[in-house]
């Protein structure tokens, strides 16, 4: 009798090591591809006309754009969503589809997001 208790618990544990392994394969599977980033360079100038370059930005991950953005050329393969506040927060403010250009008069944007 306590040679079946040994198997079943050794069978027990044999399954929670698989159950665990799994689920952490699938959870580090799921955040690589989640990382992703957009090939190709964003490029805009700042109020002050200083020139800045994003290279490879990864997708969901929000940039600040040093002073607000005058204009801005998308030249990655992902959408760069643009917004007027900081830290990407409330609605988006203009969609630049990839290799679109735009231009920026008194409301200017201060973060983008790609992806």
């Amino acid at each position: 009798m306590s040679a079946m208790r040994a198997l079943r618990y050794a069978l027990k544990s044999a399954v929670r090591t698989t159950v665990t392994v799994g689920a952490a394969l699938t959870l580090c599977m799921g955040l690589s591809t989640s990382a992703h980033a957009a090939a190709g360079e964003f490029r805009y100038v700042n109020v002050n006309e200083d020139d800045f370059t994003l290279e490879n930005p990864v997708n969901g991950e929000c940039f600040l754009l040093v002073s607000g953005a005058r204009s801005a050329r998308n030249a990655t393969n992902a959408r760069a969503s643009l917004f007027a506040e900081r830290d990407c927060e409330g609605p988006s403010a203009l969609v630049l589809r990839p290799g679109t250009l735009a231009r920026f008069a008194a409301a200017v944007p201060h973060s983008v997001r790609f992806g």
